[in-house]
């Protein structure tokens, strides 16, 4: 079921409310929808409360002219959290949505939450001053500062809902059904070029590597062996954290960024199976 709520700084949120029991949120990435999660909708609102959410300007919620910042998200997401009256949950971040976590544990702390589910993001997706090879390939990081404003300019460009096809295809596995890839990006394209430039500007300058150690709940890490995120960022993430579980999808698992999407069954029940001990 859908609901709605309007956030302290006048946003519009639309987020759906989906079975009973412990409560489970699901967070989307970066210009992407909370209906990616559909296939985790259907299976885990069989045990659980399943919350997803549509950041400001993102699938079904209003375009808001103000907030497209990751702090901004993690507020939206604990000022949710008091409007359904939820005291502690499990929580799953996908791509810029585990950054969004990330953000709501540096802002908020972890006690509300009960257990974590990071999902191919890297600690830092741009490189960051100072930063020598190693510590380039441990953060998974993508850009240099130069390439990423590029591509944000590109994105507010004639050419822009090209260019974020070209990104979204980026990410995908070569085998992923024609049909699947182009929703995937019509749920891209459905965040306005000014707003999604905006975000991807701010999401991608953060560096996150010190919140790790930081972080005191049970964690299920996830990467994939063909997704553009690095393997090794996602191991790295992993040693960080006290109470951790690592999971690397192959290729044949949709290993790629969109693994639960285009694989949903072998991701499922690794998180059936995180949640199980965990809840």
């Amino acid at each position: 079921m859908d609901r709605t709520f309007q956030t302290s700084d006048g946003a519009h949120l639309v987020y759906s409310v989906t079975g009973e029991g412990s409560p489970l949120l699901l967070l989307p990435g970066w210009s992407q929808s909370a209906a990616m999660f559909r296939n985790q909708i259907d299976t885990f609102s069989k045990s659980h409360r399943v919350i997803a959410l549509d950041f400001r300007g993102h699938g079904q919620s209003a375009d808001a002219d103000h907030g497209y910042r990751v702090s901004r998200f993690a507020r939206d997401v604990h000022e949710l959290l008091d409007h359904e009256e939820i005291a502690s949950l499990s929580a799953l971040g996908w791509s810029m949505g585990a950054s969004v976590l990330w953000s709501y544990i540096d802002l908020f702390g972890t006690a509300r939450l009960r257990s974590l589910i990071f999902v191919d993001e890297p600690a830092a997706v741009m490189h960051q001053p100072g930063m020598d090879d190693e510590a380039v390939a441990d953060a998974g990081a993508i850009f240099d500062a130069t390439s990423l404003g590029a591509i944000a300019a590109q994105i507010v460009g004639a050419d822009g809902a090209s260019v974020r096809e070209a990104f979204v295809g980026s990410m995908v596995t070569k085998a992923i059904d024609p049909a699947l890839h182009r929703w995937i990006v019509a749920e891209n394209l459905r965040v306005t070029p000014q707003a999604a430039a905006s975000l991807l500007i701010d999401h991608a300058s953060l560096d996150w590597r010190d919140i790790f150690r930081r972080i005191d709940r049970p964690v299920l890490v996830f990467g994939g062996m063909v997704s553009h995120v690095s393997v090794r960022s996602q191991r790295w993430i992993a040693s960080q954290i006290a109470d951790v579980e690592l999971v690397i999808t192959n290729a044949e698992d949709g290993g790629a960024h969109f693994m639960f999407l285009e694989r949903p069954e072998p991701f499922n029940a690794a998180v059936a199976r995180f949640l199980s001990r965990r809840d």
